[in-house]
């Protein structure tokens, strides 16, 4: 799939040809070089590697700067690589926002805030137990029963209890292109992504 390395910017809305308010949010997207090329000769497969957004020399390791070197650019502070990419490109070439077209159709994936160690009613939807009647005084967010007695004897996996929430990698497809800024390597998506505000994000088609 081709696709461009991002970072969030954050959120704002936008009025369509009927006046109706959308949401959406601001990516910066690109410039991204390309740092390597894999072959199926070399590698056993083909892809197509991309650097965005340069990392200063001296915080980068010899075998990054290295890496960069033989692109002809500096290090840089993400590294995907894309499958299946649209296009012949060779090393060094520069990839913009410019391949995207305002109407069509991204998949955004990136970090999800974190969100701690949470528990179920923040986590998984719980209502707490008998809510604030029937005597309950001090257990309103509690999970209640997590299994059965003597047998199993035991609790199954999967079951839904207060734990670490967020910070996982999430996908979010089917995101309309609603305004593409070549100028500035702005994307306007229709919706939400995941991230905070900065947060790399992987844009494809």
């Amino acid at each position: 799939m081709s696709g461009l390395i991002g970072k969030k910017i954050g959120m704002t809305s936008l009025f369509d040809e009927n006046g109706k308010n959308i949401p959406c949010t601001v990516i910066e997207a690109g410039p991204c070089v390309v740092t390597q090329v894999r072959t199926n000769e070399v590698d056993g497969y083909e892809a197509l590697q991309l650097g965005f957004d340069d990392k200063a020399e001296k915080h980068a390791s010899k075998a990054e700067l290295g890496h960069a070197k033989k692109a002809g650019t500096a290090p840089k502070k993400q590294v995907v690589e894309f499958q299946d990419f649209e296009g012949e490109y060779k090393l060094g070439d520069t990839l913009t926002v410019e391949q995207f077209q305002a109407g069509e159709f991204v998949d955004v994936s990136g970090t999800s805030k974190g969100k701690g160690f949470q528990g179920v009613v923040k986590r998984h939807g719980f209502g707490g137990v008998g809510q604030a009647t029937h005597g309950q005084h001090n257990r309103l967010r509690a999970p209640g029963s997590i299994g059965a007695a003597s047998y199993p004897a035991r609790v199954f996996k999967g079951m839904r209890m207060a734990g670490q929430m967020g910070a996982e990698k999430v996908t979010v497809q089917n995101l309309k292109v609603l305004k593409v800024v070549p100028e500035k390597n702005l994307l306007v998506v229709k919706g939400c992504v995941p991230g905070h505000k900065n947060a790399y994000v992987i844009i494809q088609k």
